[in-house]
């Protein structure tokens, strides 16, 4: 996938919303400011790619190569990688929606509706 064909993904999560923030990254959130993709734009002619993904599998996820902890929001479990990503479009897709359930089912119950989210 692109960096367009991601961003045109995300814009279609139930919910989902575009913004420019710190300078030139395309942040997608739900909720009003609840992130869940972070699409950097321009970093040194590359395009990069961040987003959250289930404790138990962040460190999986980081050992596959081209995949690393994402800067400053590790800690909450994302990861980062670099254009032409290192997941087939398939893949990407699943862990893009599954960021955007995480995020979405941390939102309180009445709100997680809005959302088209499933308690599991």
């Amino acid at each position: 996938m692109t960096p367009e064909e991601v961003a045109a993904f995300c814009r279609a999560l139930p919910g989902a919303c575009e913004s420019i923030k710190w300078g030139n990254n395309r942040v997608f959130s739900i909720a009003g400011n609840k992130m869940f993709a972070i699409v950097d734009l321009i970093d040194k002619g590359k395009s990069k790619l961040a987003f959250k993904v289930d404790d138990d599998l962040f460190l999986g996820f980081t050992d596959r190569p081209g995949i690393r902890p994402a800067p400053y929001l590790a800690r909450a479990r994302w990861v980062a990688m670099e254009a032409p990503y290192p997941m087939s479009g398939e893949e990407l897709r699943a862990a893009l929606a599954r960021s955007h359930q995480l995020v979405a089912l941390r939102l309180p119950k009445y709100r997680q509706g809005e959302f088209l989210i499933v308690a599991e």
